[in-house]
């Protein structure tokens, strides 16, 4: 199993993706413990000082100018985290929560926090149990961090609230640690701060929703080849030298992904000739490049911004070097949420580009010979005129996740947290607007699939011939109307799989 260390260098997007889904691992290096020891140090000579520090010996935001005495600070940490686990609605997924808790004791260990090692401790050890706290869909605005989400992982630290075990099923937290053998902690000082204060979840969904686009985006440049050449299309637009007029790196990048995948095809080959007097494909094929460059484009942005937080220490207040504990803003997702946001948008139109290619195969006035819907006998059949229906479905839904999240702001804390990101809920939209661009490339890949078959006796070019070939191990090829819905499934799942992606690089070499 692979094994994921934290507390000596800032976690890639790969490794988040590793341990929310894959269960890897997690150690913390042990230079991480001298930190996390000295900055607790810190904490406890603050918590003897008789001048209030804010989240060391007073309350929580609107509250923070109220004194706590030393007797009742054990149960402020208690009611903290017991107050903010407010959260509500639908149950979030596991890999997301898993994602979360590993960000958070990455932050616990860079020795900024103040948290002490027995409680980082716990933490690491409810995570590598696979022991997930129920965290629902609503309660973060986003500011001050994700903060219900994450005191609902808190709340199974104290052997609190419910979890779903390694095997799915839900129980209470004093139960899953018991039979984990772990014994649930007592906060002491600044730890209840410590625990909630941070970008986690959306940054989370952020690294999973990259994970998921990097396969997405190449698996997108292969079904618009593969339509383009069952269209009877051209790849002159796509000439490298024509692509580089216009330096855009994402550009480049889905031009050579189509030129690959189209080398070599006999259906191109075929209308070559002076006969063949179109010079000019439909925008959604001709100019395939330039949409999925920019949503490439969009993409590096976005990266480059998670790999930035992912190396952040984010809390309030936080231990410094030099002693002090100092209150600041790094908390507020506006980083984050504006990329979640900024994504969103160039998935729907991804989707938006991809639909308009299906509809476009299923056409006998613009398909170039195909038959009507692709149906084995149009009338009595319908093919798949009802799949881009659905495709169609999924893009207008696409429209309305693209409506940014981050645009909002609701005050909340007695106007002490007077804006706020709305990070978490661009990261919710997010992730049901790359499902739905999943299943909008899965029909695409379906479809054109079925083109290139009736295009036969004329080969397709390799890559998409092995594209066909992994799709058919699913999903039969043309023919009377069958049972659609476990189709498109099958194809989505392939596509959400990376195995059409593979499949099409077992003929190119990897695709960027």
């Amino acid at each position: 199993m692979a094994v994921v260390t934290v507390g000596h260098a800032p976690l890639s997007i790969d490794e988040v993706a590793s341990v929310a889904r894959e269960g890897a691992v997690v150690v913390l290096d042990p230079e991480a413990r001298q930190r996390v020891a000295a900055s607790r140090a810190v904490v406890e000579a603050l918590a003897a000082d008789p001048q209030p520090h804010y989240g060391v010996s007073t309350g929580f935001g609107a509250l923070a100018t109220t004194f706590i005495a030393p007797d009742e600070r054990t149960r402020l940490q208690r009611s903290l985290i017991r107050s903010h686990a407010a959260g509500t609605g639908p149950e979030v997924e596991r890999e997301v929560v898993r994602a979360l808790m590993l960000l958070r004791i990455q932050t616990l260990a860079t020795g900024r926090t103040g948290i002490r090692e027995s409680t980082l401790d716990t933490y690491l050890a409810v995570l590598n149990a696979g022991i997930a706290p129920v965290v629902h869909e609503y309660g973060s605005l986003g500011c001050s961090g994700d903060l219900a989400p994450l005191a609902h992982c808190a709340l199974v630290l104290m052997g609190e609230g419910p979890v779903r075990d390694a095997s799915g099923a839900c129980l209470e937290a004093s139960e899953a640690l018991a039979a984990a053998g772990i014994a649930p902690v007592e906060l002491a000082e600044k730890e209840g701060l410590a625990l909630v204060n941070g970008t986690d979840g959306m940054l989370g969904m952020l690294a999973l929703a990259l994970s998921d686009l990097a396969t997405l985006l190449a698996t997108a440049d292969v079904a618009a080849a593969m339509t383009t050449e069952a269209l009877l299309g051209t790849d002159a637009a796509w000439a490298a030298d024509l692509v580089a007029l216009r330096p855009q790196a994402g550009q480049q990048i889905a031009a050579a992904n189509l030129v690959a995948t189209i080398a070599g095809s006999a259906i191109r080959e075929s209308h070559l000739g002076p006969e063949h007097t179109v010079v000019q494909d439909a925008y959604s094929l001709r100019c395939a490049p330039q949409v999925h460059g920019a949503a490439r484009d969009t993409w590096f942005h976005a990266a480059r911004v998670a790999e930035r937080e992912l190396a952040a220490s984010i809390d309030n207040p936080v231990v410094m070097p030099d002693g002090r504990v100092a209150s600041n803003g790094n908390f507020h997702g506006a980083p984050v949420g504006y990329v979640l946001d900024f994504l969103a948008i160039a998935v729907a139109d991804l989707a938006s580009m991809s639909e308009r290619r299906t509809d476009r195969l299923l056409d006998p006035k613009r398909s170039n010979g195909l038959p009507a819907f692709l149906a084995d006998d149009a009338g009595v059949d319908s093919g798949l005129m009802i799949a881009q229906y659905t495709a169609a479905g999924l893009v207008s839904e696409l429209k309305r996740l693209a409506v940014p999240a981050s645009v909002d702001s609701i005050p909340s804390s007695a106007m002490q947290e007077d804006h706020v990101s709305m990070g978490w809920h661009a990261a919710r939209k997010l992730r049901r607007a790359v499902d739905a661009l999943t299943s909008v490339i899965g029909i695409e890949v379906l479809a054109a699939a079925r083109a290139l078959d009736l295009r036969a006796p004329l080969v397709p070019a390799p890559a998409s011939a092995a594209v066909v070939a992994r799709l058919r191990g699913s999903v039969p090829g043309p023919g009377p109307d069958r049972f659609l819905a476990p189709e498109i499934e099958a194809a989505t799942a392939l596509v959400r799989e990376g195995a059409i992606r593979t499949a099409a690089e077992s003929v190119t070499g990897p695709l960027g």
